[in-house]
């Protein structure tokens, strides 16, 4: 039965001759959903990765170029940060207090066809019948190498070939930490595709503009690290007359639910961290401090036990050096590991061997210079900050 189809079974065939492509596509989660008209790509809000859902039926109702051509789509929006990026400011500016006013929703249409325009001219004969294409059968400035050039093309007699309306739906500090996992994962693929001597069906200006993009994305890292406590948080129970308990009402007490977050910040304080980076990482915490309370940790080679303190939310504390000797992460991560703390944040040059596995999500932040050559390789968040 068409609905039987499984797209991660095809992908790796569909995408044979698209190294960058199938480099990307192990990278996106690919999800069906029938009650989705034909596909979409999106950030899953609870989690920040990004998803392909698709239509099994419409799929399977497909020839092997559409397929192909309509994965292509999705990850070209992904790459071209549709999914991520920020509205055109007419339409952010048309909708009021989270409401889309009747302007903004036409301005959001145009957007839309503008969105796969761009993507669409670089998959001439690839798609299924009635996708909109540059030239043919619309309205306007015809083709265009991209949304921003593309907006006065309203795409008359067709349609969008996708789903766009869950690009929307996701908190900005998912966002963030979305952007910074996928400016990683196209810097893979394309390492990949250089690898393979091949990017397949990508033209050499497209090429570019990929190369520039890496190049080029800045990431608010204030709402990576609210995004990061928010994903730590542990939810913590307990009974309550004062709500009803829905299976047995006035017979049991209810639950109640809160969420909090046991955050450690362990500061580096050995002697290849200068006083200018310390007082930097200082003052980001004083801004940290504004959105949750936690648990600072100094070390170097060790944990200064005796100078480990709970940095209350809202206060502000003037920078102090505790420690100068050498570095060596197990010794925090073996801390953190043993209080059950929920979530860990290491401010370091990063200039020492890889620390042991941590038990909780761990998170690093430095300047650019380090973040840019670390000592380590990981696949964990490393943010830069302005030292």
């Amino acid at each position: 039965m068409k609905e039987n189809f499984d797209l991660n079974m095809h992908v790796a065939r569909l995408l044979m001759n698209e190294p960058f492509f199938a480099a990307l596509s192990r990278r996106v989660d690919k999800r069906a959903m029938t009650s989705l008209p034909t596909a979409a790509v999106r950030v899953n809000p609870d989690t920040a990765q990004f998803e392909m859902l698709y239509n099994p039926e419409f799929f399977a109702g497909l020839t092997d170029t559409e397929r192909a051509g309509v994965l292509k789509h999705e990850f070209y929006h992904l790459v071209f940060e549709h999914v991520t990026g920020r509205l055109p400011d007419e339409i952010a500016s048309s909708s009021k207090d989270g409401k889309v006013s009747g302007e903004a929703a036409a301005l959001m249409k145009k957007w839309n066809y503008a969105t796969d325009l761009a993507i669409n001219s670089h998959l001439k004969g690839q798609l299924p019948e009635g996708c909109l294409m540059p030239g043919e059968g619309q309205e306007g400035s015809g083709e265009g190498e991209s949304g921003e050039g593309d907006k006065n093309n309203n795409g008359a007699g067709q349609g969008t070939l996708d789903d766009h309306s869950m690009w929307g739906d996701v908190p900005e500090a998912a966002k963030e930490i979305a952007k910074e996992r996928l400016k990683e994962a196209v810097k893979k693929a394309a390492e990949e595709a250089t690898k393979a001597g091949s990017w397949g069906t990508i033209g050499a200006d497209t090429r570019r503009d990929i190369t520039d993009r890496l190049l080029t994305t800045k990431v608010d890292w204030r709402n990576v690290l609210r995004y990061f406590i928010k994903t730590s948080q542990k939810a913590r129970r307990r009974s309550t007359i004062k709500r009803i308990n829905k299976r047995y009402p006035y017979i049991h007490p209810g639950r109640k639910q809160t969420r909090q977050a046991k955050i450690a910040i362990s500061i580096d304080q050995s002697g290849s961290v200068d006083d200018g980076m310390l007082a930097a990482f200082f003052a980001e915490l004083n801004k940290l401090a504004s959105l949750a309370e936690f648990t600072v940790v100094p070390f170097d080679t060790k944990v200064a036990e005796d100078k480990v303190f709970v940095w209350k939310k809202g206060e502000n504390k003037r920078w102090e050096r505790v420690m100068c000797g050498g570095t060596c992460f197990n010794a925090p991560t073996k801390y953190v590991n043993e209080k059950g703390f929920d979530g860990h944040i290491v401010l370091t040059d990063l200039m020492a061997p890889k620390p042991v596995k941590s038990k909780c999500q761990r998170m690093w932040m430095t300047t650019k210079e380090y973040a840019q050559r670390p000592y380590f390789k990981t696949n964990e968040r490393i943010i830069a900050i302005e030292a």
